[in-house]
């Protein structure tokens, strides 16, 4: 079962558009695994594997990039993996040629919530047993599936915060660099100068003692 559908820019972890499964056993606790795939988005990036699933209590996250968007679901754990990637890329089909070339203009989070309306449709397409057992037919082409890579997702936000630690020391690093670099090439254009302005002492010197000679 799917419970949750998210849909995000991916160079800034903005929402674009959500849909959430409304019923009495996942209403009580959706909002912490909201509050998940909204710092996941964060930690997420043009580097990060375009296809993951992420463990997360009872539930497994499912998530798909393709260019500056990431696709989202939140499924129980029996629910079939190829069948989550087949959803989301089902809606990322769609929600490209809708909305596809305004993604980079909009600054207000949810601006494209009518989509729920197709996310709905196609959730209840792929939740439908028939669907499930004639995956083979729907065209689709999802390549080693079963190899994508499992995580946790502690691990995934404890590493995003880390990279995130480790992305601070590195621009200081950098701009002590910068600062150590220019102080070398005042030391040594320093040094030059001193050294021209002996060289040139001494001369003058020289041409005095054999001028008085």
């Amino acid at each position: 079962m799917v419970l949750m559908t998210m849909i995000a820019r991916l160079s800034d972890g903005l929402p674009l558009a959500a849909s959430v499964q409304e019923d009495e056993q996942s209403g009580q606790n959706i909002l912490e695994y909201q509050n998940q795939a909204k710092m996941l988005f964060r930690k997420l990036n043009a580097q990060s594997p375009p296809f993951c699933s992420i463990e997360t209590g009872p539930y497994m996250f499912h998530y798909f990039i393709k260019g500056d968007v990431c696709y989202l679901a939140l499924c129980e754990k029996p629910f079939l993996k190829r069948l989550a990637f087949a959803y989301l890329e089902d809606l990322h089909n769609e929600f490209s040629s809708q909305y596809g070339n305004r993604v980079t203009t909009v600054s207000r989070p949810y601006s494209f919530i009518e989509f729920d309306t197709y996310i709905q449709k196609s959730k209840k397409f792929f939740m439908d047993f028939r669907s499930r057992r004639n995956l083979s037919a729907l065209n689709i082409e999802l390549q080693d599936v079963q190899r994508i890579m499992v995580k946790n997702i502690d691990d995934v936000l404890q590493r995003g915060s880390i990279l995130s630690d480790l992305d601070t020391k590195s621009s200081n690093l950098a701009i002590l660099s910068q600062k150590y670099k220019k102080d070398a090439h005042y030391l040594n254009l320093r040094s030059t100068y001193v050294k021209a302005a002996t060289a040139a002492v001494i001369v003058f010197v020289m041409f005095i003692y054999f001028w008085l000679l």
